[in-house]
C-alpha cells in the first residue's frame, strides 16, 4: 500500500488510525493506496483500491462453476464436449427471413 502525506507531517500512530479507518469503513477491499492532505485542523483522506480479478463463472449441465478442477471424469468430459456458439455464426437460412 501506498501512503503519502501533504501539506504537513503526522504521526505514525495517526497515519495508521486513518488507515485502520478505511479498512474498517470497507472491510472487503484491499487498499492500493492512501493520500492524506494536513489542512490546519482537518485531514482529508483520498484512497484507492486494489480491483478484484474477475473470476470467469459458466453454467456447465445445470451446475455454475467457476473451476472445473473438482469435477469427476464424465462432467470434464462434458465441458470439453460443449459447443461454443458465436453471435455473428448465423446458419444462411436465417439471414433470408
Amino acid at each position: 500500500m501506498d501512503v503519502k502525506v501533504r501539506g504537513g507531517v503526522l504521526p505514525q500512530d495517526e497515519i495508521d488510525y486513518y488507515i485502520d479507518k478505511i479498512k474498517t469503513d470497507n472491510p472487503d477491499k484491499m487498499i492500493k493506496s492512501v493520500t492524506l492532505k494536513v489542512k490546519g485542523d482537518s485531514i482529508d483522506m483520498d484512497y484507492t483500491y486494489d480491483s478484484k480479478p474477475f473470476e470467469r463463472i459458466r453454467r456447465v449441465t445445470g451446475y455454475l462453476a467457476g473451476d472445473v478442477s473438482k469435477f469427476n471424469d464424465a462432467k470434464r468430459a462434458e465441458v470439453n464436449d460443449r459447443v461454443k456458439h458465436s453471435l455473428n455464426t448465423a446458419s444462411p437460412e436465417l439471414h433470408n427471413l
